[in-house]
């Protein structure tokens, strides 16, 4: 959070000072801030974008510690029990392990960092190996984040929320308890995740 929070701060500087400049320049100057000024806008809007998540993402890792997954199942096509056309991770029920649950990426931003990495047949081994292994926090039944190495291998960077639709809590969509205990569910709840208060009956459909 303290890291957006200087970027969006940065980017409404910049967004000052090439409005500044703009009005304190000649005409055939200021056309250069302009592009500049449009820039900045770009980007502070997309900072402002991203605070929910950052505080959705500060929530899950409050709840859940890091763990380091190596030889994660994925993919860039649709996964056969996944109703959406998305990326995905497939990672143990952490109650069943046995059972592997598929997380998808359903939100749009920031995802295209990772599709490359995620890679094909063609994709180079040192972009692959940049989120190998990968750095894993949550419960794959609700809510997760994920995140790459830092160069120095001691710390996560690129932090990304992944979670279930059925979690969102978003109209017409019921939340389910994928047959977790009641503490796992308390601890999704206080994650931020939806959780029914009534236990459901698991879908096989994802």
């Amino acid at each position: 959070m303290i890291t957006l929070a200087g970027r969006l701060i940065g980017w409404l500087a910049v967004w000052i000072g090439s409005l500044f400049l703009i009005v304190a320049t000649p005409r055939r100057v200021g056309w250069a801030f302009l592009l500049l000024l449009v820039y900045a806008t770009f980007r502070a809007v997309l900072q402002l974008a991203y605070i929910r998540p950052s505080i959705q993402i500060q929530r899950v890792l409050w709840e859940y510690p890091w763990q380091f997954l190596s030889g994660v199942p994925r993919g860039r096509n649709k996964h056969p029990l996944a109703q959406e056309d998305e990326m995905w991770l497939e990672l143990p029920n952490p109650e069943e392990p046995g059972e592997q649950i598929p997380l998808l990426f359903l939100s749009g931003m920031r995802t295209f960092w990772w599709m490359r990495r995620f890679g094909t047949a063609r994709t180079k081994p040192e972009l692959k190996a940049q989120i190998e292994p990968l750095w894993f926090a949550g419960d794959p039944r609700f809510v997760a984040v994920i995140a790459a190495t830092s160069h120095n291998g001691e710390a996560p960077k690129r932090l990304h929320l992944l979670y279930q639709r059925t979690a969102t809590g978003r109209r017409g969509v019921e939340p389910t308890d994928w047959n977790a205990s009641p503490a796992a569910l308390e601890r999704a709840r206080r994650s931020g995740a939806h959780v029914p208060d009534v236990v459901r009956p698991h879908p096989r459909a994802y």
